[in-house]
């Protein structure tokens, strides 16, 4: 009994130390290194930087892609879910597959995609020049680009909530002469909310890092279709060293405070329960 003792604490000091170690290489010494690098040459230096116009263009940009995602995958999100969790019809399979197909493909290959369907071999390029819109080597590209890779947070997360809440309170209510509307925002919509907000927040941290499909759509056009990360690397590839630390220290920032905000959302949502 006493060996048995023995082993397990030294088995869980292991897997600890094992933890620590490992979170420490890969999460906390990168981060002591970004703001170190960032702060290298003093304060005036990474105030200079990410005041900088293309800085703060990029961080304008990086925001309203994040919010355009959010917003649109929100809608489509909760949509799907609702659909295959509480409807039967064909191409359920289908739809739950495609819903998928964004964590799967590359995000550069995501990004050639669009460049060929909507590039100016398509056979959409004369419709778009007609309405004078253009989505490769612009900001509809990076919106659409980064709308691709973080559609399927939301719904992944809302599809196992319903699924284990069932139908039965919604079709009660339904026989009692409730409508659609009613019925999600009185009995579905407060069931889901922690896991609406939880895809929410891991949508919005996704886009904020987004590099493969916009890289291949914005063009790298300084000032224009450069979001944070891609201003980042322009930075490095010039040897820009000190400005390229203190400009990922804004992505950095971001991220803790996404973070914060889903540990919250993940502290409220064990106490409903």
């Amino acid at each position: 009994m006493h060996e048995n003792k023995l082993g397990s604490k030294i088995v869980k000091g292991l897997l600890i130390g094992i933890s620590i170690l490992f979170l420490f290489v890969m999460l906390i010494l990168p981060l002591i290194t970004v703001f170190s690098e960032a702060f290298k040459q003093g304060w005036e230096v990474y105030i200079k930087a990410i005041t900088d116009e293309y800085t703060i263009k990029a961080t304008i940009l990086t925001l309203e892609a994040t919010l355009i995602a959010v917003a649109v995958n929100t809608i489509f999100g909760v949509f799907a879910a609702w659909a295959i969790t509480k409807f039967r019809f064909k191409g359920k399979k289908v739809l739950t597959t495609l819903i998928d197909l964004p964590v799967t493909v590359s995000p550069v290959i995501a990004g050639l995609i669009f460049i060929l369907t909507f590039g100016r071999q398509s056979i959409l390029y004369p419709l778009l020049q007609q309405v004078d819109i253009s989505i490769v080597y612009a900001v509809p590209g990076v919106v659409l680009a980064t709308v691709f890779v973080t559609f399927p947070f939301i719904s992944r997360e809302l599809i196992p909530v319903l699924e284990a809440q069932g139908t039965d309170e919604e079709e009660a209510a339904a026989l009692m002469g409730a409508n659609g509307f009613t019925i999600f925002r009185r009995i579905t919509f407060p069931h889901i909310k922690w896991a609406f907000l939880y895809g929410v927040i891991l949508c919005a941290a996704r886009a904020m890092g987004e590099f493969g499909a916009v890289s291949v759509l914005s063009g790298h056009l300084r000032g224009k279709t450069n979001t944070l990360p891609l201003h980042v690397e322009i930075l490095f590839n010039e040897f820009q060293y000190v400005p390229a630390f203190a400009v990922s220290s804004i992505l950095v920032i971001m991220a803790i405070v996404i973070l914060i905000i889903r540990s919250v959302v993940e502290y409220k949502g064990k106490k409903d329960i």
